[in-house]
């Protein structure tokens, strides 16, 4: 450990991982007892400011440093292919240790929700025997991830003292599985430009270019491309991902000035006012609205039905978790009468299904701010597809946990096709108090409140099926080399 009391050290050893479980070749030690939660911590040392630099030398100073990670350095798919292939190693010789190791082990992840999402994927992704579920440390702007768990959304303290109260908060922490949502995007290339992965987009970095359909696609034509991801949070297109895009590229932009969560989220505010969020009759064509742009299908009793979008929604949202945009809850919870009509639920984050809200613009959104605030509850769904042919606009604007994106749209006969689908769970750690709710844990209210608004199969190919089994480690939610993780957190 570092250069902690010896009472410190004490103390920690429920937490602490010894040099050769983590470091493959060291010399074997003989341990007395197994730690009660050993911990990996994978820390984004550029998120938060000068948080995450300083959060990572407390963890080196409390723990063993070779258990502590500076994801700048460190990527996590490879991290943990060495340290499980360790273990299956010391297991193979008969090392009890190991085992018990194995069996315990827990993730901590600071950053923010891009990198959270990160871990999370690469998690899924390595099909581990004991995945260890994980806990996030709130380094980001939005913090949609460790809110919705109970791990807060301010930026955290970074002394010694924070740090052993938030390892204790994890010792303590209950699992509680999430859902992952797999991501298919089909459209031609642009003719024009020059950025990777196919010209001109920038895409996040949880879609990866396949650069291709499969034989069986009626897209299967020269030019077409498929992109695959994953998602935990949320898919947004409209208006909030315009000004998430705005704020994006003002800091990237100007890097120097987005150091500074409350400065950060100030300058949200500003551009949603000067984006046209707030006025968007002014800024906004209608032409732009969802309704205008895309048909929306959901995967209903065995079949594609159409969903109907009023033409007054200009952003949509398919929500996971109940947070957004801060510890927002656009879903709200149905009253029984909504349950029985619309066959509505309240939003569990294991349940298979996504919610799916529409908002008119901003001054629609700040009903969220009521204890019973929702927008308008337009479906929930295991598969959910967005078509866009020639129309008015030549582009939109879409968002991908916090991640956006100016997206080309057809401008002759081709056609973009979006589809989300639901993929497979992964274990968080969860306070008793997250607003997280699951649809297994009894303690969980079937439905509450009087809230009130208006408003399976699966045909994947074999090829896709084959794709769709890696959609998170270092092909999709990694960082690329030449850019700053920060900027995606």
């Amino acid at each position: 450990m570092g250069d902690c009391s010896s009472e410190t050290k004490q103390l920690l050893k429920e937490f602490w991982i010894p040099d050769y479980i983590v470091k493959p070749g060291a010399d074997v030690q003989r341990i007395s007892s197994t730690p009660e939660c050993p911990v990996l911590v994978f820390i984004n040392s550029k998120s938060g400011g000068q948080l995450g630099g300083q959060l990572l030398v407390t963890y080196r100073n409390l723990l063993n440093s070779d258990q502590v990670f500076d994801l700048g350095e460190d990527a996590p798919d490879i991290v943990l292919h060495r340290l499980y292939g360790n273990l299956e190693m010391l297991k193979s010789k008969g090392d009890h240790f190991a085992a018990e190791i194995e069996k315990c082990l827990k993730i901590i992840v600071a950053g923010g929700d891009g990198t959270a999402g990160w871990l999370l994927g690469v998690v899924s992704d390595l099909k581990l025997s004991h995945p260890p579920p994980i806990a996030t440390v709130p380094l980001g702007t939005g913090n949609n991830l460790p809110f919705s768990f109970g791990w807060g959304k301010k930026n955290p303290g970074t002394d010694r003292e924070s740090v052993e109260s938030f390892l204790h908060l994890v010792k303590d922490a209950k699992e509680m599985k999430i859902d992952s949502w797999h991501i298919l995007m089909r459209m031609r290339a642009p003719k024009e430009g020059s950025c990777d992965p196919i010209a001109p987009l920038e895409l996040p970095h949880s879609l990866h270019a396949f650069q291709r359909v499969s034989p069986t696609d009626s897209m299967n034509e020269e030019g077409y491309h498929t992109f695959r991801g994953g998602f935990w949070n949320y898919f947004s297109m409209g208006m909030d991902a315009q000004v998430s895009y705005a704020f994006h590229s003002e800091r990237k932009l100007h890097p120097g000035r987005f150091k500074n969560q409350l400065v950060n989220q100030s300058t949200y505010a500003k551009l949603g006012c000067s984006q046209g969020w707030f006025c968007a009759s002014l800024f906004h064509p209608s032409s732009r609205n969802i309704a205008h742009l895309t048909k929306v299908k959901i995967w209903k009793r065995g079949t594609w039905q159409d969903l109907e979008i009023p033409s007054s929604i200009r952003s949509i949202i398919c929500l996971n978790l109940p947070s957004f945009s801060g510890g927002l809850n656009p879903w709200g919870t149905p009253n029984k009468k909504k349950k029985q009509d619309r066959d509505l639920t309240p939003p569990y984050v294991d349940d298979g299904l996504l919610e799916v809200v529409g908002f008119r613009d901003a001054w629609h959104g700040l009903v969220l701010l009521a204890s019973k605030g929702h927008g308008t509850r337009l479906a929930q769904a295991h598969r959910i597809r967005f078509e866009f042919h020639k129309g008015s606009a030549d582009h939109t604007y879409m968002r991908l946990d916090g991640e956006p994106w100016k997206q080309p749209l057809p401008c002759d006969d081709d056609t973009v096709m979006i589809e989300i689908s639901h993929l497979g769970q992964v274990n968080m750690l969860a306070r008793d108090d997250c607003k997280a709710k699951s649809l297994h844990d009894p303690s969980t209210p079937t439905s509450a409140g009087n809230e009130d608004e208006d408003g399976d199969s699966d045909d994947s190919t074999k090829d896709e099926t084959e794709e769709r089994r890696k959609f998170g480690a270092a092909d999709t939610f990694k960082f690329m080399q030449d850019e700053d993780p920060a900027w995606f957190s």
